[in-house]
């Protein structure tokens, strides 16, 4: 409640810093988004490569302002939907569209009008899986699921645009890899528009406790850094090989699933009953969660069933 005090005939109203507190998440979402925009602007701008790796590091502090905006939400206990879709919009411009612009103006414009489809498509495949995962986040609030899912469906698009930014910072700055050759950066994007709207289970890593298989994977990958920090390895590669192992281990574990989905057919043809593991929806789980099918209820006690999937939840994306 707000006090009134009255001083030299002014009255003053005591401020309630607790609503200012919704601002600053917010504030991040919208530097993500400016920062977006910029890198549009630099890539468009035509001043060549210079241009180019400005655009590239402007996604970078993209990635800064969208890794802290929702711990900050959290922190201050200030989430709401419409921080959760502002940051997906934010996500669009600064992950979706201007990665795809850069990629154009750096590895695609041999390709004329055909170049600007493939780049065209990591917007649309970015678009698809924010879309997805806003609606498959909302499903789960409402079947009062609140705890983090072990795996996201679909390559995240922030990883995805990583990809693209880190090729262009390699590219300018170490010699050796200038000259990439524009059908494997054509291929590079088509993979990775597949990925982000694709089924395949990539791990989110919210559930990570300090356990000591977690400290010995922190002290591997620190390990990693420093020896090739010691062999002068460009700092944008390691990032970029980081990136490519998290989605290596994701392809690896997909077979893997793939493996056992393949021994539950074998089973039932069999007459054997295999129950699923926990962590594998089916297909028709995640295709209902994402309102492909009317909800039925049961014949039997009339209540509706909503079937459930371990996918990423949380209150903002």
């Amino acid at each position: 409640m707000l006090a009134r005090l009255w001083t030299g005939g002014i009255i003053c109203r005591a401020v309630d810093f607790r609503k200012t507190y919704y601002i600053l998440p917010n504030l991040f979402t919208l530097s993500n988004a400016f920062s977006g925009f910029v890198s549009i602007s630099l890539s468009s701008s035509g001043e060549g490569s210079a241009s180019l790796y400005m655009a590239a590091l402007a996604i970078c502090f993209g990635f800064f302002f969208d890794t802290f905006d929702g711990r900050v939400a959290r922190l201050t206990k200030t989430q709401t939907d419409l921080g959760r879709d502002l940051d997906s919009l934010s996500d669009v411009i600064t992950f979706g569209a201007a990665p795809a612009v850069l990629v154009y103006k750096w590895g695609l414009t041999s390709f004329g009008r055909l170049g600007i489809f493939i780049a065209g498509l990591f917007v649309c495949a970015g678009t698809m899986r924010l879309a997805r995962f806003n609606v498959l986040s909302r499903r789960e609030e409402v079947t009062g699921h609140k705890k983090p899912g072990k795996y996201t469906l679909g390559l995240s698009i922030p990883a995805a645009a990583s990809v693209v930014v880190f090729l262009v910072l390699i590219s300018h700055g170490v010699e050796m890899y200038r000259t990439v050759s524009q059908v494997l950066v054509a291929v590079v994007v088509l993979v990775l528009s597949y990925l982000m709207v694709s089924r395949i289970r990539f791990r989110s890593f919210k559930d990570l406790r300090p356990t000591k298989r977690t400290f010995g994977a922190v002290l591997l990958i620190a390990g990693v850094w420093v020896v090739m920090r010691m062999n002068r390895v460009h700092d944008a590669f390691i990032f970029l090989a980081l990136i490519a192992a998290y989605i290596g281990l994701g392809l690896t574990e997909e077979i893997i699933f793939l493996r056992r989905r393949l021994a539950e057919r074998t089973a039932e043809k069999s007459g054997q009953v295999v129950a699923p593991p926990a962590d594998q929806p089916r297909d028709e789980e995640v295709l209902a969660e994402l309102g492909a099918f009317d909800q039925q209820e049961d014949e039997t006690d009339g209540e509706e069933t909503r079937p459930s999937s371990n996918v990423e939840s949380p209150k903002r994306a």
